[in-house]
């Protein structure tokens, strides 16, 4: 089943669980998930996955158009058994919008079963995409990646922020690829993108998003942009609904 509903500007879902699978997705606004492992913030063209008894938060910086599917746990034997960002189409984007419409008890034989399955198939073969910042349990480690996330544009490296950690910043060094699988320059410029999602998918300019964030030029951003999405921020957000 789909669910449909407006989240308000700054509504936030406390965390919790299902005790089913769950596709999060908003038609319009932007959506951010919160797990213990990561964050996910998505735009209309993407999606969020979270298996069956994931505990996660769901926000809503500036109001959206939420819709929720709800699929049984035997649909997760063919999908990821952690959160992650997947595309949708144009295709994906109008079967969500039309399904949330549906009846909750609607004919499973019927023409409604029937674009359920193909919801379903479009779900399975949808191209995950690089949108989770994980987070780290070391509370060394956890002061400087809140540090950056309070404040993405923050210059200093990791042997400046090591002091405010309690720990070496070759120690540090080793806390990032052993518990996020990154080096620190890695997890800073995931963050970036991150923080920078939001704002673009709201229509802010190019060139005052890359400043706010602390990139030296807008071609440093885009370069960025690129290299770990494919594509620059216009043409992901203008062009990427084939």
């Amino acid at each position: 089943m789909v669910r449909a509903a407006n989240m308000r500007p700054g509504r936030r879902v406390l965390p919790h669980s299902h005790e089913w699978c769950q596709l999060a997705y908003a038609s319009e606004g932007v959506l951010a998930i919160y797990t213990d492992q990561g964050s996910w913030v998505v735009p209309p063209q993407r999606a969020v996955w979270i298996p069956q008894g994931t505990t996660h938060e769901v926000y809503s910086p500036h109001g959206s158009k939420w819709r929720a599917v709800h699929l049984d746990n035997d649909f997760a034997h063919s999908m990821p058994d952690t959160c992650c960002v997947i595309s949708v189409s144009a295709l994906l984007k109008e079967m969500l919008i039309h399904a949330a419409t549906m009846p909750v008890e609607y004919d499973e034989e019927g023409a409604d079963g029937r674009l359920m399955q193909v919801l379903m198939d479009q779900i399975r073969s949808a191209r995950t995409v690089p949108l989770h910042l994980p987070m780290p349990q070391d509370q060394r480690l956890r002061r400087i990646t809140e540090c950056l996330i309070n404040d993405p544009s923050e210059p200093r490296g990791l042997e400046e922020l090591a002091g405010e950690a309690g720990a070496s910043s070759r120690t540090l060094a080793r806390l990032f690829s052993k518990e996020l699988g990154m080096t620190f320059r890695q997890w800073r410029s995931q963050c970036r993108l991150m923080a920078s999602m939001e704002r673009l998918a709201l229509g802010e300019p190019v060139t005052t998003v890359a400043i706010d964030l602390g990139y030296d030029s807008p071609s440093a951003f885009i370069a960025m942009f690129k290299r770990t999405l494919g594509k620059t921020p216009t043409a992901y957000f203008v062009g990427d609904m084939r």
